[in-house]
């Protein structure tokens, strides 16, 4: 059954083809979605579009794997910790699905990814109305009033199927655009045989249609991403040979202990914000393990028995069907007929070589850059009060006090890590962070909405 859609934050009489918001939120990921719900609880009557590159909403695509669970908490959803009271808990979706009870047989705190994409799904379909899908912001750029200072934003997009342009102007503009595949190592020519972790269920079956053909697979890098594809391969194509490429000296677990979690608390984030920089660069380094290059000790536990279980039966690894090779970090690829090899460096001593064996594809988990931002607000950068596109406290981009007018802004959302810390690109700070943002872009909502 269709999803009712709840009592609109917007006026009944706008909608996505006027021109002018209060709000324009740039991507309509699971940020984006916080901000929709915290308006929708507070019970804002705003004027708000969000502008959505893909033409639906869905939550990491490529990642969606069978049996891959959350590594968070449900009661960190998109609402509970800023108000359990609210229709877009976790909880309340259960019950509206008929499955609360069921759910809580289960005695665990970690839904599957799947369940928890088909949650935000649930949580998005309420504010369709409000969403221009299929639509890719090209620009962000200030629009000035008469005595010279920035009164509003020109938010620019072109339709994902057409091209056609589209342009509309707010008072206040929230980036949200996640995260761009990072590929730190060179694979022109090579596009065909090479797929970064976050198309990989959508783009390997492209690729290698027969799961029942002995295909050879790389997979490089230690985190849980590659880990999970790793894991998932030996069952998606049982007659492949798999090897796992990672830099360091094994694949590493993550800390998810109870004091070394409250990293992810929201209060922290204050403390965090007033370090020196040299005091944040330190403390994140010395928390990586919560999130950077390591995996979810039950996958590790699960991919250590499947190991075992070839040593049951061949005492030499370099036969294993599947193989973890660690030391080795992969800096390059090289053709090799239909096939690739691998360029390899040691990293307990640097030395170069090249794979022994050539795979027919390679699958990268190299995580993610985090900068569309800056293309996004280039001709911004005279406005700003230093080089690069600093954050206040509230996520507002650091411009010239003189040069933009009060209550207008554009905060970034998913890449402060930095300034704010390591749950700043995380689910779990989501529904807190909802909430601040609302509370600061709407604070002033009736003088904000008079001077428009």
């Amino acid at each position: 059954m269709a999803t009712m859609p709840l009592e609109s934050t917007v006026p009944r009489s706008q909608s996505h083809h006027d021109p002018q918001y209060d709000l324009v939120c740039v991507g309509f990921g699971p940020a984006s979605l916080a901000i929709a719900i915290a308006l929708h609880d507070r019970g804002i009557n705003a004027r708000v579009l969000y502008v959505e590159k893909q033409r639906s909403f869905i939550w990491h695509a490529g990642m969606l794997l069978p049996d891959a669970r959350m590594q968070i908490s449900f009661l960190k959803d998109l609402a509970t910790l800023r108000d359990p009271t609210s229709k877009f808990t976790f909880v309340n979706y259960l019950k509206s699905k008929d499955r609360l009870v069921a759910f809580t047989n289960l005695s665990t705190f970690l839904p599957l990814r799947e369940e928890y994409n088909d949650y935000m799904s649930w949580c998005a379909d309420h504010f369709e109305e409000q969403v221009q899908y299929g639509h890719e912001t090209t620009s962000v750029s200030a629009v000035h009033g008469n005595d010279g200072s920035v009164e509003r934003w020109q938010v620019a997009s072109r339709d994902t199927e057409t091209n056609q342009s589209k342009i509309v102007t707010a008072r206040n503009v929230v980036i949200a655009i996640g995260g761009k595949p990072r590929i730190p190592i060179p694979t022109r020519g090579l596009e065909s045989q090479i797929v970064h972790s976050s198309s990989y269920s959508t783009a390997v079956p492209q690729i290698l249609k027969a799961n029942d053909v002995p295909h050879f697979i790389a997979v490089v890098g230690g985190g849980q991403s590659s880990a999970e594809i790793f894991n998932d391969l030996q069952s998606r194509y049982p007659n492949a040979s798999v090897s796992l490429f990672t830099g360091a000296s094994a694949l590493k677990p993550s800390d998810d202990s109870p004091f070394v979690n409250e990293v992810f608390d929201p209060e922290r984030v204050d403390d965090f914000y007033r370090l020196a920089p040299e005091s944040r660069q330190r403390s994140t380094l010395s928390n990586k393990a919560t999130n950077y290059g390591v995996v979810r000790p039950e996958l590790l536990d699960r991919l250590y028995e499947a190991m075992y279980h070839q040593r049951l039966h061949e005492a030499d690894p370099s036969k294993w069907q599947f193989k973890i090779v660690p030391w080795r970090e992969v800096v390059g690829f090289e053709k090799d007929g239909e096939s690739i090899r691998l360029r390899l460096k040691n990293t307990s001593n640097g030395e170069m070589s090249i794979s022994d064996d050539s795979y027919d594809l390679a699958i990268l988990g190299t995580g993610y850059e985090r900068k569309g931002h800056e293309t996004l607000l280039e001709s911004t950068r005279g406005l700003l009060e230093e080089e690069r596109f600093a954050v206040e406290r509230d996520y507002r981009v650091k411009y010239r006090k003189d040069a933009v007018a009060e209550g207008c802004g554009v905060y970034l959302q998913g890449c402060c890590e930095d300034t704010h810390g390591l749950g700043d690109s995380l689910l779990s700070m989501l529904a807190v962070r909802g909430g601040e943002m609302v509370d600061s872009i709407f604070g002033s909502q009736t003088q904000q909405r008079a001077r428009l």
